[in-house]
């Protein structure tokens, strides 16, 4: 028997578990999170004795005795105080990591009320961050100290209008913890599911002895792939990746799920799949692009090792090219990159069999394509399958495919019980889809006096076992390979090729950042032999509204690239180891692709109700359309209620994608106010309980090869340069980020984004690394690379709007571009510093670098 003093109570334990288990399973504790369970991401800090502890790797018989504080013990005065300031700062994103760094906080000013920000940001490193940069966190914590010495609290304004810095509508619930993650739902009856992978990259599966599993005591089921109902195999494309592999079928990573169990608790499922007995006759498998590509190769699919193939040519690039006063080749690498969102991939799925329905709790960045891939593969009607979000712990592109959900729904199905399936962090890192590592050769021509002529390149992208989003990577990545510039001339090649490496898909940039990290290090070589300074290359060349862009689209009106570059002029030119970057992204997906935003208002209790298909993964989409429906309407924010995405009670709005849905879905969330205002002409918001409002846009645009001469590729684009300054040693000094976003909807959201995304990039450049050993990753959560607070310097946001559009307020999406030239910007700098053009990434010979 054990006593622990928790939050003041005394609590008694028979077993000596881990802390973080008691705390939250025991206690009810849900503030502490479990992010890794590896004592690596911070998530489950508590205090002990006013210090900071990591919860998930102590047993509870080393703390009987002491004083343990978690968030739900914090004074109501403290608990009000880090709400406020926290909101105020803009520190909160996808939030899961923050009742981590509230607990370092308090323990950081109870003992130091006056801490500098080094000292806060010393405090928190060991906390990693995903979302924010931690900028904004050492901000709030700052505020927070001062208000500990104030006796009034500031109140929060609320949601404000458009272009309002707002706090965002779910500070409280994520800053006290009690916002609901996935991982954070107990229902009654429920049990616990996972899957048993494979134990080669490439391997015919001989049999599956699941005899001896089934007789454990505790355990509820174990499934195979002949238990499945509907379809085996789902992709959020294309339908290539199998639920389970059937005996007799090919594994094509490690990753791939053999069988399934489920039983009463998560020990004793994986004691049972212990038991389960596979066998396997190894195959010969292909780890590299280049060895999938000879004609003798293993086949990783049965088709070919070429997923997809893109060449895309406007003008004569090689004319342009050959009659060029200056030409530079150079070879490019990018590696894989693990997304590391905080919060590990979870669903619970209840299965009604009698009435052939299903609900899914899940974490993701669609609940339609959650809906469509579990229904096909129990062989239901789309609608009898209920898709819920819960809050998602970051997303970043890699929760874009089914990596539990439809393995809970099955469990369910196959048991009668709720079913949990929750991926330990380092099945996380082994099965979702990462960034495509990328291989490719540049071409870039200007004339004596600068301008770009021509571009000419290939590209050769890693996308590992499945087709997940590698297709429209691949496309987008050629489609912006040429810049934000000026020039017609270009014949971009591309190939996405299969491995037996996990998968590659969607991550934040969609394949700009790997072409756009080879346009402007080759930009910098053309302006070294123009005889102008990089900064300047890019003005000349830049493109203004009105021109045409490469892809022969014509630059909006609002187009204010060059506006960013006098934004960030002073800061490049008066620094001797500055380096400097353009980039642009759509918003949308386009290419002639249907692309829909919806949304549903609903009056109820006198009180407008927003509800759309659209997914917030942290970036802050639900504060975004309550300001947009107070600006539409005059209504006050107290009176408007978002609700998350769920399929049976919010129309389809799409995936959280594409930089998206504050454009598309916001523009249709506007479209719905401008009918709910028609009625508010005459009658109070409470007269019209009951009725419902529904907006809808397409985001219209023509497909790929469109014969017209100004195609539009995509609704809209935005447009940023980035400057990086090193210090003496070679370290990154600081970071200016100069955006055009259209119209900044929330500023401060908007700062946040920028912040974060450098970072993610920062770390892209420099320590990042997913290294794989014959398919297997090597790296621990701990050991990817990831930006720490105490080694993040400062990045400063400079946000240009100019973009009159009333489509969507004149919002273009800021999610993805802000990782997209950061690290061609740090190339740039470190050419500066020392002299050596580096060609791949993370950037070698650094002070980064071991």
């Amino acid at each position: 028997m054990y006593s622990l003093l928790v939050n003041g109570q005394i609590i008694e334990a028979v077993e000596d578990k881990k802390l973080m288990v008691f705390l939250r399973e025991d206690c009810n504790l849900k503030s502490v999170k479990d992010g890794c369970s590896e004592g690596a991401c911070g998530t489950c800090t508590i205090l002990v004795d006013g210090k900071p502890i990591k919860a998930c790797v102590q047993k509870i018989s080393r703390f009987e005795g002491k004083s343990i504080i978690t968030v739900e013990g914090l004074s109501e005065r403290e608990k009000e105080i880090y709400t406020y300031a926290f909101g105020e700062a803009g520190a909160v994103q996808c939030g899961f990591c923050i009742p981590g760094m509230i607990m370092c906080a308090k323990g950081l000013l109870d003992q130091n009320p006056n801490p500098d920000r080094h000292e806060i940001a010393k405090a928190i490193k060991n906390n990693i961050c995903r979302c924010t940069g931690y900028k904004k966190i050492i901000d709030g914590i700052e505020l927070a100290g001062k208000l500990l010495k104030e006796e009034k609290i500031p109140e929060a304004e609320g949601v404000l209008g458009v272009g309002k810095a707002a706090h965002r509508i779910d500070v409280r619930e994520k800053v006290l913890g009690y916002g609901e993650y996935v991982d954070d739902m107990v229902l009654e009856g429920m049990i616990y599911g996972s899957a048993v992978r494979s134990a080669y990259p490439r391997a015919k599966v001989l049999s599956i002895d699941i005899s001896r599993a089934q007789k454990l005591p505790g355990i509820r089921g174990v499934v195979t792939a002949e238990d499945i109902p509907g379809t085996n195999q789902i992709g959020h494309v294309k339908k290539d990746w199998d639920t389970l592999i059937p005996v007799g079928g090919i594994t094509r990573y490690l990753g791939d799920a053999v069988c399934l169990v489920a039983g009463d608790t998560p020990e004793i499922v994986e004691e049972a799949k212990k038991l389960i007995e596979v066998k396997y006759e190894e195959l010969p498998a292909v780890f590299s692009p280049e060895e999938a590509m000879k004609p003798d190769a293993p086949k990783v699919h049965s088709g070919g090792n070429i997923l997809a193939h893109e060449h895309i040519k406007r003008g004569d690039a090689d004319r342009a090219i050959r009659e060029s006063a200056h030409v530079v080749t150079k070879s490019y690498e990018t590696p894989f990159t693990e997304h590391a969102f905080l919060e590990p991939e979870c669903a619970i799925a209840i299965v009604n069999r009698e009435d052939g329905e299903a609900i899914i709790y899940s974490t993701d960045q669609s609940a339609y394509s959650t809906q469509h891939e579990c229904a096909d593969m129990l062989g239901y009607p789309h609608e009898k399958v209920h898709v819920m979000n819960k809050l998602v712990g970051g997303g970043f592109g890699g929760k874009e495919d089914m990596s539990v959900q439809h393995h809970g729904l099955l469990l369910s199905w196959y048991t009668g019980k709720p079913v949990k399936v929750k991926l330990s962090r380092s099945e996380s890192i082994l099965i979702h889809p990462k960034r495509h590592a990328a291989k490719m050769e540049f071409t870039t021509a200007c004339d004596a006096q600068g301008k770009l002529t021509g571009m000419k390149a290939t590209l050769i992208t890693d996308t590992g076992a499945y087709a997940s989003l590698g297709g429209p990577v691949l496309q987008r990545a050629c489609t912006h390979a040429a810049g934000p510039y000026n020039y017609q001339n270009i014949d971009m090649e591309g190939t996405a090729v299969y491995t037996n490496n996990p998968p590659a898909g969607a991550f934040r940039g969609f394949g700009v950042t790997q072409t756009c990290f080879a346009t402007e290090c080759n930009l910098n070589l053309l302006a070294e032999m123009v005889g102008i300074s990089p900064w300047e290359i890019r003005y000349r060349n830049a493109i203004r509204p009105g021109q045409e862009l490469p892809n022969g689209q014509l630059a909006a009106p609002g187009t204010a690239l060059v506006e960013t570059l006098e934004a960030v002029k002073p800061i490049f030119e008066n620094h001797d180891r500055a380096g400097i970057a353009c980039a642009m992204k759509n918003a949308g997906v386009g290419v002639g692709l249907p692309d829909y935003g919806r949304c549903r208002i609903t009056v109820e209790d006198g009180k407008m109700h927003i509800r759309t298909g659209a997914t917030c993964i942290g970036q802050g989409l639900g504060t975004v359309l309550v300001q947009m429906c107070h600006e539409a309407t005059g209504i006050d924010a107290e009176r408007i209620v978002y609700h998350a995405s769920e399929t049976n009670r919010a129309p389809d709005s799409g995936v959280t994608s594409g930089s998206r849905q504050t454009l598309v879905t916001g523009e249709a969330t506007r479209r719905a106010c401008v009918e709910l205002v028609k009625d508010l002409k005459n009658q109070a918001l409470e007269a019209l309980n009951g009725k419902e409002y529904f907006g809808e846009y397409l985001a219209a645009t023509d497909p790929m090869g469109s014969p017209k001469k100004n195609p539009v590729s995509h609704v809209a684009y935005g447009y940023a340069t980035q400057v990086v300054l090193l210090d003496e040693t070679g370290r990154v000094e600081s970071v200016a980020a100069a955006h055009d976003v259209g119209r900044a909807i929330n500023p401060l959201s908007v700062e946040g984004q920028i912040e974060g995304g450098v970072v993610m990039s920062l770390g892209y450049a420099l320590t990042e690394d997913y290294p794989l050993k014959e398919g297997k990753p090597t790296a621990k959560f701990g050991t990817l690379g990831l930006f720490r607070a105490d080694k993040t310097p400062d990045v400063k946001s400079i946000i240009i709007e100019k973009n009159k559009d009333s489509l969507a307020f004149g919002a273009i999406g800021i999610g993805e571009i802000t990782s997209i030239p950061t690290a061609p910007a740090v190339q740039g700098a470190y050419y500066k510093y020392d002299g050596v053009f580096r060609t791949k990434l993370p950037l070698e010979g650094t002070a980064y670098r071991k």
